[in-house]
C-alpha cells in the first residue's frame, strides 16, 4: 500500500475555501448594503437609456446571427496561428521548420476554403437573394 501526501494539497484546498467565502461574503454585503427602492420607471426595460417603443419581442434578422458565428470561427481561428508563429524560429533551428510550414500553409488553406465555401453559399451577404431555377414559373 502507497502511503498519500495529502497535505501538498491543503494550499488548493484553503485557496478555494478562500474563494468561495469571497464570493459569498460579496453577495452578503450586496444584498445588505444595496439600495432596494423600486418605481415604475426603474422596473422598465429599456435600451442605451431610451424609452422603450412597442413590445419587447422583436425580430431579428438571422443573418446578423450567422455573420457573427463565422466571424467567430475565423477569428477564434487566425488566433490560432500566433502560438505557431512564435515558436517557428526555435522549429526551424531545430531542423523541422519545413514541416511547421507546411503545417502552417495547410492549416491556411483549410481556412481559405472554409471562407470560399462561406462566400459561394452567400452566407457573408447581407441580404441574401433567393433566385429561381430558370424555367421554374411562380
Amino acid at each position: 500500500m502507497i502511503p498519500y501526501n495529502f497535505d501538498v494539497f491543503m494550499p488548493v484546498v484553503i485557496l478555494l475555501f478562500v474563494g468561495v467565502a469571497m464570493v459569498v461574503v460579496a453577495l452578503i454585503a450586496a444584498k445588505i448594503f444595496r439600495p432596494h427602492n423600486p418605481n415604475k420607471i426603474k422596473n422598465q426595460e429599456y435600451e442605451c437609456g431610451e424609452n422603450p417603443i412597442g413590445v419587447a419581442w422583436s425580430v431579428f434578422n438571422v443573418r446578423f446571427y450567422v455573420i457573427g458565428l463565422i466571424f467567430i470561427i475565423f477569428d477564434v481561428e487566425s488566433a490560432l496561428m500566433f502560438p505557431v508563429v512564435t515558436v517557428f524560429r526555435r522549429m526551424r533551428d531545430q531542423g523541422m521548420g519545413g514541416v511547421v510550414l507546411i503545417e502552417v500553409l495547410l492549416f491556411i488553406l483549410i481556412l481559405l476554403a472554409g471562407f470560399a465555401y462561406c462566400w459561394r453559399r452567400g452566407d457573408l451577404d447581407w441580404v441574401k437573394s433567393y433566385k429561381r431555377p430558370e424555367g421554374e414559373s411562380k
